[in-house]
């Protein structure tokens, strides 16, 4: 199976689907990241706070894949926000994952209260230049977030990787990433478990009617709508579920009644809050 790309601003290509490792036990990863991979999967999602770089490196180490085909992804978390010390987390990152270089490298959350998501962002400009990231985005940028990188700072992101599930669809971030050229990515995609997501009526009604379960529906509605997403499980059969999402496709009418389900859910932290 063959997974669309997308193409960033930069130029580079993208999977459209990929696999999350968020809150994957470090012990579990590698053996969990294998299954991913097996089952297809070629784009990981991971970050420094997740613990679980080491695992995520490993499963990679002894895939066998060709590095060329595998698209890997990690976060500069907070603490480490700053010119030198976001040069030095991204070179503790790749020595975990044991990689020369990452597809994408992104700013985890912009913390406003301490004011340097602009002067990292200059470093992540350098990591790139250097190398040691292919592309640079930013995770949980609000609108004002991105317009001051902008007027700062030479680069446009290519990512921005958000909050975002059916009834939380961020139509304003989606809309200024359309108009900058800013793909967006979904994390959460399927809730997170917070809400009775797969038992909403037009979820049920699609996935009656495809004869797919109401994840598949969910994961197929992102990828209509544009948007990249990376579902995570630690099962390997829901796994491989997440992934066989390209035998049916959802009518107008079933986006549609997807698309209405918005209704400002946020279920995860507010941007401004995380400092």
């Amino acid at each position: 199976m063959t997974v669309p790309t997308i193409q960033l601003n930069d130029g580079h290509q993208i999977p459209q689907l990929g696999f999350g490792v968020f809150k994957v036990d470090p012990g579990e990863a590698e053996r969990i990241v294998s299954d991913a991979l097996e089952a297809g999967y070629r784009h990981i999602d991971t970050a420094a706070i997740y613990g679980n770089e080491e695992g995520v490196g490993r499963a990679i180490a002894s895939s066998g894949i060709p590095r060329e085909e595998l698209f890997i992804t990690t976060k500069l978390w907070n603490g480490d926000q700053g010119t030198e010390s976001a040069h030095r987390a991204i070179d503790t990152s790749l020595a975990k994952l044991g990689l020369d270089y990452v597809d994408l490298y992104l700013i985890h959350w912009p913390t406003p209260e301490r004011d340097l998501y602009v002067e990292s962002w200059r470093a992540l400009e350098a990591i790139r230049d250097a190398g040691k990231s292919r592309s640079i985005g930013v995770s949980n940028f609000l609108v004002p977030h991105l317009t001051r990188l902008l007027a700062e700072t030479d680069t446009v992101p290519a990512v921005n990787q958000i909050e975002l599930h059916p009834t939380f669809q961020q139509r304003e971030l989606r809309t200024w990433g359309a108009e900058h050229g800013t793909a967006i990515e979904a994390w959460g995609p399927l809730g997170q478990g917070k809400y009775d997501l797969f038992g909403m009526g037009p979820i049920q009604a699609a996935a009656e009617a495809h004869g797919v379960s109401p994840a598949q529906v969910v994961i197929r509605w992102h990828l209509q709508s544009g948007i990249i997403v990376f579902p995570k499980s630690n099962s390997a059969e829901r796994i491989r579920s997440n992934f066989d999402v390209f035998g049916f496709e959802l009518s107008a009418d079933e986006m549609a009644a997807i698309d209405a389900l918005d209704a400002g859910n946020r279920v995860g932290s507010h941007p401004d809050d995380v400092n």
